[in-house]
C-alpha cells in the first residue's frame, strides 16, 4: 500500500501556524516601515490629482551682491565654457552672503557669466555671476508647502538620498502587499468576501482604463 497523499492533520496545522506567524511578522514589520511614507504618498496623491484646483501663491526672493575683487580674480582661472563647480572660496562666500547652500553644484560657464541652477522641491532658484564686473544676481521662487510635498511625491529635485528612500519605501510596500495577499489566502475560507473584494479591486481600475481612458 502506498502512503496516503493527504498530510497528517497535526503536521498541516503546524505548517499553517508557521506560515501565519511568519507572514504576520513580515506584514507588521513592513507596515511599520512604510506607514509614514504611505500616508505621505496617499495624501500627496490627492493633492496631485487636484493640483489645478489648489491655488498656489508663488513667493519670489530676488537679491543682488557683488563679489570682492580677490574672489572675482579667481573666476579668471575657471573654464571659459562648459560645466564645472564654482571655486570653493567663491561658493563659500556666496553661501554666506545669500544664505544659500551651493555645495558642488555645477555651474554653466560662458565668456560673460557663470550660471548656477538650484532647483529644489517646491521651488526653483538660480544664480548668475557677471565674470567681468562680479555682479551677482540670485532669484528663488517658492510655490508653498503643497508644491513641496507634491515634488517629494514625484522625487523631483529631491536629491539621491530621497531617491534611495523612495526605493526602500517601495520595497517595504511590496512586502506589505504580498504578505497581505498570502494572509488573505490563508484566511479566505473563513471570510467568503475575500476574493470577490480582491477581484473588485482589480476590475474597477481595469474597467476605468478600458472605458474612460483613451
Amino acid at each position: 500500500m502506498s502512503a496516503s497523499p493527504h498530510p497528517d492533520p497535526v503536521t498541516a496545522q503546524r505548517r499553517r501556524g508557521f506560515w501565519l506567524r511568519t507572514l504576520h511578522q513580515w506584514h507588521w514589520i513592513s507596515s511599520a516601515v512604510c506607514l509614514v511614507g504611505m500616508l505621505l504618498f496617499t495624501a500627496t496623491g490627492i493633492t496631485l490629482n487636484h493640483a489645478a484646483r489648489i491655488e498656489a501663491q508663488p513667493r519670489v526672493d530676488n537679491r543682488t551682491v557683488e563679489l570682492p575683487a580677490p574672489l572675482l580674480a579667481q573666476l579668471a582661472d575657471a573654464p571659459a565654457e562648459g560645466n564645472a563647480p564654482l571655486p570653493a572660496d567663491v561658493a563659500a562666500w556666496l553661501g554666506d552672503a545669500l544664505e544659500v547652500s551651493l555645495g558642488r553644484r555645477p555651474a554653466e560657464w560662458s565668456a560673460e557669466e557663470a550660471y548656477v541652477s538650484m532647483p529644489s522641491p517646491g521651488a526653483d532658484a538660480w544664480l548668475s555671476i557677471d565674470r567681468e564686473t562680479g555682479a551677482v544676481e540670485f532669484e528663488r521662487t517658492s510655490r508653498g508647502w503643497v508644491s513641496y510635498l507634491n515634488d517629494l511625491h514625484k522625487g523631483r529635485n529631491a536629491g539621491p538620498a530621497w531617491g534611495w528612500f523612495i526605493d526602500v519605501f517601495a520595497i517595504a510596500t511590496l512586502v506589505f502587499c504580498i504578505t497581505g495577499l498570502f494572509l488573505l489566502h490563508l484566511h479566505a475560507r473563513q471570510r467568503r468576501l475575500t476574493w470577490p473584494l480582491v477581484g473588485l479591486g482589480l476590475a474597477v481600475p481595469l474597467l476605468l482604463i478600458l472605458v474612460f481612458i483613451h
